[in-house]
């Protein structure tokens, strides 16, 4: 063919090829089949390769095969082609130059192929050695060439298959692939092919069911006797809305594009016709419907694969060890010794998790028995949850002493535990969009659930020392449990989910006979759970009003004990990235001040001055410093700068100070925070205009987040100020950064240089998509003195700087700010003091520039 007429020929193939896409696209967006949408591209795909194949003019013997999904005629938008050219025989010239044609041809008319050129022995060979390559040609279909040399490759591959090794690899690499994504389908953006409960778990049913010669679809494997029909329509429906998912992600996307991430969860949810309602977004509903789908694609993943390896794995004969009447213990998991047995006595659902719980040999349940509990699950129902006899049991699995992390989650994962309590039905699969929970309201309760039991086992001791202490003692750990499955439980409803949920709390205990002071302490570590972490992290803990007034709502130890318990297991629920050593110092000062006063002391966070002075004389008398010394630094210091440091930061600033007050040029100190995480700095320089501003700006520059700062100006003119830096990006080491941050900002505040800008970072595609809407308060402080100043916000590169920056040009003093980051959302409080403060025009002018800082205008 001429070069001209080639052109003409792949310029029209394109034409079609692209007509066609843009048909499929129509039709479908007209009448949503998935089916006809997959086949109806395979098909055209097809005649392009075949006519591509003719003009080539491969040798007769050779052979164009379709592979893996292009294989089962099931091409999605934006998927590659996988091609095989089978030959009988080693290249030669002439063959490699036909091949290399084909191939460019294929990538000019504008279709994406992955191909492979094999003869039958290299076909054979590499199946054997690569359960994926095996599995691609499991699934071959002839596009053309010679049926001969296809018909004998498809009995060379069945001849080499071994179905038992086949099923094991494939479980295998489906272990592996559900580690890569940390064994959840509940991840932020998940991914709807290869994520758990996602299409390649239905994928590898029919996979094996394919080499095993069980049938080729869902309903073949049915009447082969794998699963039931019923079973078998909960598969199709399941495997419809993924494939809808992927074909809508692939068209919103315009490309190859499996993972739901942000930037298209909202225009899914619009492409599956989702509104959003007064309290929640439309990408968090079709997020929810996305989670519960690939929920039922893992429940029902774990029966068929427990089915086939009992079909096609042959095991020793193992004896059943009856555990009573009505259940027994074979190959060490849990089996019903009827079938019927959830149907006729659907209290035996609740027991099947209490003897879970009370037997450690038990790994498990059988195929059979997760089969029967899926199918009896509706039987939970409002007479069951009226119960006595189930109520009892339903308590029991929370006092038990093993197993309750394990059994409740599994709960949750068969659809019983939201049966049984319908309120945590509703939050099943519903994602959170507040920049700091990265799980789903359950997960995230049942994480909860988790760190609490973890407190309890001695293996974990060493993690959290104080908490397994404290868990010990407590008489009742049961509660604390019920308090954590409550905590978040009315999230989604609109309005306070703390006192909705301790509604749903009190009601839960009286249907459960819990006595009064028990129901009590639920309904009050349930509507408080947030109350220790925001007293800890957004007010001053050096003041002994605030410790007296969070000892006051608390009321007594057991109860700032439980408390204290369930705000740790809390925050750390959230995501690994929200809890850090400040967190948990912050809230164990609180905890261990307030236990302080409830014993009759004073509180140690908030201990006189006179004690805090003598405590930093010791110190400094420890360390070699002579009596005496700090007098002529204490002196510039007023009563304020003693009561927001403890002993330790007085006695440190004292040995860095003593000998220069007056020092001529500033002074920058920096040493390993004592909590072993993030830097302590320490500036002494002459107090000028946009002080803080600067040291914001530097900080940001080098991409730390401050956390803690307080700022102190002294009788002689000086600023003093502290400052608790992290460095989220773990780029700098901390060790490396302390003499670079003494030598460098030094020079800077000595050369008066300007504010240095934060360094580049892009925003989380979860900023970007999710942005929550700025708020500042500003109110008087209770002694009518300062101002207290509460910022929320999306976090972002500069933002204390943005700040610092409004305040200083509304010559704004600050005293101490309390940096709170939650994941991507920061809370910051500020103490801060300025004549403009008093008058009610300007405060309003000052609330609208920072409202427009924190937006980033």
């Amino acid at each position: 063919m001429q070069e001209a007429d080639l052109r003409a020929l792949v310029a029209g193939i394109r034409v079609r090829l692209t007509g066609a896409q843009e048909r499929l696209q129509r039709e479908y967006e007209t009448c949503p089949r998935a089916a006809a949408l997959l086949r109806g591209r395979a098909r055209e795909v097809d005649g392009i390769l075949r006519e591509v194949w003719r003009q080539c003019a491969l040798p007769s013997e050779a052979c164009l095969v379709a592979v893996g999904g292009y294989g089962r005629a099931e091409l999605f938008p934006d998927s590659d082609v996988d091609l095989l050219v089978l030959v009988p025989d080693a290249l030669d010239a002439a063959v490699s130059a036909s091949v290399e044609r084909l191939v460019g041809l294929a990538w000019d008319v504008g279709l994406e192929i992955g191909h492979a050129v094999r003869t039958l022995d290299e076909c054979v060979e590499a199946a054997r050695r690569d359960i994926t390559v095996q599995t691609n040609l499991l699934e071959a279909r002839r596009l053309a060439g010679s049926p001969r040399l296809y018909a004998t490759f498809c009995q060379r591959l069945a001849q080499v298959l071994d179905v038992p090794a086949f099923f094991r690899a494939k479980r295998l690499e489906q272990e592996e692939r559900y580690s890569r994504f940390d064994d959840t389908p509940y991840s932020l953006e998940p991914n709807c092919k290869e994520s758990p409960g996602g299409l390649r778990d239905l994928q590898v049913i029919l996979w094996v069911a394919r080499a095993a010669r069980l049938g080729r679809s869902w309903t073949e494997l049915a009447r082969a006797g794998l699963f039931t029909r019923r079973e078998a329509l909960h598969l199709k429906r399941a495997e419809e809305f993924l494939r809808h998912v992927r074909i809508r992600l692939h068209h919103i996307a315009g490309r190859r594009e499996d993972r739901i991430v942000f930037d298209h969860q909202e225009a899914l949810a619009r492409a599956f016709a989702i509104a959003p309602t007064a309290v929640r977004r439309a990408s968090e509903i079709f997020m929810q419907r996305y989670y519960r789908n690939a929920k039922l694609v893992t429940q029902l993943n774990t029966i068929l694969m427990q089915n086939l390896a009992a079909r096609l794995l042959e095991g020793p004969a193992a004896a059943a060890f009856a555990i009573n009447e009505r259940f027994r213990m074979q190959h060490e998991l849990l089996d019903v010794c009827d079938e019927a047995l959830f149907e006729r006595s659907p209290g035996a659902i609740l027991e099947a998790f209490l003897l879970l719980e009370q037997h450690s040999e038990l790994k498990g349940m059988t195929a059979r028995s997760l089969r029967a509990l899926w199918r009896s699950r509706s039987r939970i129902d409002a007479r069951f949850r009226r119960d006595p006899a189930n109520r009892t049991l339903f308590l029991r699995l929370l006092q038990e002493r093993r197993g309750i992390t394990h059994e409740f989650r599994r709960m949750n994962q068969w659809g019983i535990l939201g049966r049984y309590l319908p309120a945590f039905g509703k939050i099943v699969g519903q994602m959170q969009h507040d920049l700091f929970h990265v799980y789903t309201v359950d997960q995230h309760i049942l994480q909860v659930l988790r760190n609490l039991r973890r407190f309890t086992l001695a293996e974990h001791a060493h993690e959290y020392p104080l908490c397994s202490r404290l868990m010990t003692g407590l008489d009742k750990p049961w509660i604390l449990y019920v308090a954590a499955l409550f905590h978040d439980i009315a999230k989604g409803r609109g309005g306070d989910h703390s006192v909705l949920g301790s509604r749903d709390a009190r009601r839960f205990c009286r249907n459960h006979d819990i006595a009064r002071e028990d129901t009590e302490s639920v309904c009050f570590l349930v509507e408080n759970h947030l109350v220790l972490s925001s007293v800890a992290q957004k007010q001053d803990l050096s003041d002994p009003a605030v410790i007296r007034a969070f000892a006051e709502r608390v009321g007594d130890e057991t109860r700032l004990t439980a408390l204290y318990l369930l705000t740790h297991a809390d925050i750390r629920g959230t995501s690994p990235k929200v809890w850090n050593n400040w967190k948990a110092r912050l809230i164990e000062d609180l905890f261990q001040a307030t236990l302080g006063l409830l014993r009759g002391g004073a509180a140690a966070v908030g201990a006189g001055l006179a004690e805090r002075q003598e405590a930093a004389r010791a110190l400094l008398r420890f360390h070699g410093l002579r009596p005496g010394v700090e007098a002529a630094l204490w002196e510039q210091f007023d009563t304020v700068y003693f009561m927001r440091h403890d002993a330790a930061d007085i006695a440190w600033h004292t040995r860095l100070l003593y000998y220069r007050p007056d020092a001529p040029e500033p002074v920058v100190k920096a040493r390993l925070n004592r909590i072993g995480q993030g830097l302590e700095v320490v500036i002494y320089a002459r107090d000028e205009p946009e002080l803080f501003v600067r040291l914001c700006g530097y900080f940001a520059h080098l991409g730390y987040s401050i956390v803690d700062a307080r700022i102190h100006t002294t009788r002689n003119g000086y600023a003093l100020d502290s400052f608790v830096l992290f460095d989220p990006s773990a780029r700098l080491g901390d060790r490396d950064a302390i003499s670079l941050i003494e030598h460098d900002l030094a020079q800077r505040l000595e050369s008066h240089a300007a504010p240095d800008r934060p360094a580049p970072v892009r925003l989380s595609r979860q900023v970007r998509h999710f942005p929550i809407s700025p708020e500042v308060s500003i109110r008087p402080d209770e002694k009518g003195r300062c101002y207290l100043m509460s910022v929320s916000a999306a976090d972002r590169p500069g933002l204390l700087l943005s700040i610092a920056q409004v305040l200083a040009r509304r010559h704004i003093g600050v005293h101490t700010a309390k940096i709170a980051t939650l994941g991507e959302r920061v809370e910051d409080v500020f103490l801060i003091s300025g004549a403009e403060l008093d008058e009610k025009s300007a405060l309003l002018r000052l609330e609208q520039e920072l409202l427009a800082a924190l937006a980033g205008a």
